[in-house]
């Protein structure tokens, strides 16, 4: 059998007024040579000014973001479809574009398999933002000063 999955994400990343240039990539990239993550599909969606969808291919974009996110895809397998990709592009406001990502998070996998092999199962999964911490935490302060 082969080895457990450890947990995927489905990522969108906007950018107002289509100014998407790749300078994700280096991020992304850290993450994937550490293999904290696998990188499992990737593609970029804008919407222009005047409400015409475009999903991007790699030769599609400008050079800078091609090159930037060409290194990026060795391990992309194309699970996103064009039926997804359509949807978030429905929900883009005009003159913006959106990095679509699905990533495998492989740091979570050592922990994932060790809840399986004890006979747990995961009961509730939330992702809280960086900003609602920081807010909760300057509440915490002013009520404590």
């Amino acid at each position: 059998m082969d080895k457990p999955l450890a947990p995927f994400e489905f990522l969108l990343i906007g950018f107002e007024g289509n100014n998407f240039n790749g300078d994700i990539a280096d991020a992304v990239a850290d993450l994937l040579a550490k293999d904290l993550i696998r990188l499992v599909d990737v593609a970029v969606v804008t919407k222009d000014a005047n409400g015409h969808v475009a999903i991007l291919e790699m030769q599609e974009l400008t050079l800078e973001a091609a090159a930037a996110m060409r290194n990026l895809v060795g391990d992309v397998r194309g699970l996103m479809s064009e039926s997804d990709l359509q949807e978030v592009a429905q929900s883009l406001e005009p003159d913006s574009t959106v990095a679509a990502l699905l990533i495998e998070h492989r740091w979570a996998g050592t922990f994932a398999n060790a809840v399986r092999a004890a006979g747990g199962e995961l009961l509730m999964a939330e992702r809280i933002s960086g900003d609602v911490i920081d807010a909760a935490r300057e509440t915490l302060l002013a009520a404590g000063a």
